[in-house]
């Protein structure tokens, strides 16, 4: 029978009929147009094989509209993984930077380095250039212009939440990297499984920025706990393809995605709690002003 790992970054395990019942959240979005942007590589392949053909002024001027297409491909595909983790929250601030609408401008700009020609005149590299800006924003749309819930929230408190779900992200990718030294594919999906767990419970503390106190340690100490043992786990079982060491390692997983799911349910109980009373005293003060609630009209 498998022992259960412990530690000082090992979460005590919760009673016995508590097995978490929330839904883990799944692998990091993806954006459904994320495969688009290697397109723009592709039209700009003339760029690169007309290029060598030219004189030197003109070999430097295709190869930076080749250049200025693949850098536009680069920031259009960020800008696709940032709308992607934008939508996929209920309170998330808009992007930084408009990735999206810098992309638009490099497809311009390659057009018109592409097309530039001395002494043919501006008017028709500029009209291409417009044309593929415009394409662009047809083809891939506009970043988020604006934040989304973020109604009621403290802008401070959202930005430590920002960093440390940022750090826990990193963590949990240096956990499925070091995975991969086992060369086992279950592996590898059971710390995706994990993985899943803990971002739901990322989410459930980015919804309330509140709760970053009660969950900084799951985030933080114990997902580091979780990479350094899932690191040395990785090289022993690599070598020796230990079957008590496997087990070891899939119990310490259980018990570490049944605590972080029992904590995403304290806090959305928590959550509620505090809801309650926020109403039942409002409804005080109702009462105190005279004005009668819903409830009290309806039994008259």
């Amino acid at each position: 029978m498998a022992e259960r790992f412990g530690g000082k970054f090992s979460p005590e395990p919760h009673s016995p009929g508590t097995t978490p019942t929330l839904a883990a959240a799944g692998p990091e979005p993806r954006h459904p147009l994320a495969a688009r942007p290697i397109w723009l590589v592709v039209a700009a392949a003339p760029f690169l094989v007309s290029a060598f053909s030219e004189p030197p002024a003109g070999l430097a001027m295709d190869l930076a509209a080749f250049a200025a297409f693949a850098a536009a491909a680069f920031v259009t595909r960020e800008g696709l993984r940032a709308e992607a983790a934008f939508n996929a929250r209920r309170v998330a601030r808009r992007p930084a930077f408009p990735r999206k609408a810098l992309g638009a401008v490099l497809v311009g700009a390659g057009l018109w380095l592409g097309s530039f020609a001395p002494g043919a005149g501006l008017f028709g590299p500029i009209i291409l250039a417009a044309l593929g800006i415009a394409l662009h924003l047809v083809a891939f749309g506009l970043d988020p212009m604006r934040d989304k819930g973020m109604e009621g929230i403290d802008a401070f408190q959202q930005d430590r939440v920002a960093r440390v779900v940022g750090e826990g992200e990193k963590l949990l990718a240096g956990m499925r990297d070091a995975i991969l030294r086992a060369r086992d594919k279950k592996l590898e999906a059971r710390v995706e499984r994990f993985s899943g767990a803990a971002r739901t419970l990322f989410r459930a503390v980015e919804d309330d920025p509140r709760d970053l106190t009660a969950a900084r340690k799951y985030m933080g100490v114990y997902l580091m706990g979780a990479r350094d043992a899932t690191a040395r786990f990785a090289d022993l079982y690599g070598t020796t393809r230990d079957a008590k060491a496997r087990a070891d390692y899939e119990a310490l997983l259980a018990d570490l995605e049944t605590n972080f799911a029992a904590q995403t349910r304290e806090l959305i109980e928590n959550g509620r709690e505090n809801l309650d009373i926020e109403i039942e005293v409002l409804r005080d003060r109702l009462a105190r002003e005279g004005v009668p609630s819903p409830s009290t009209v309806e039994t008259k």
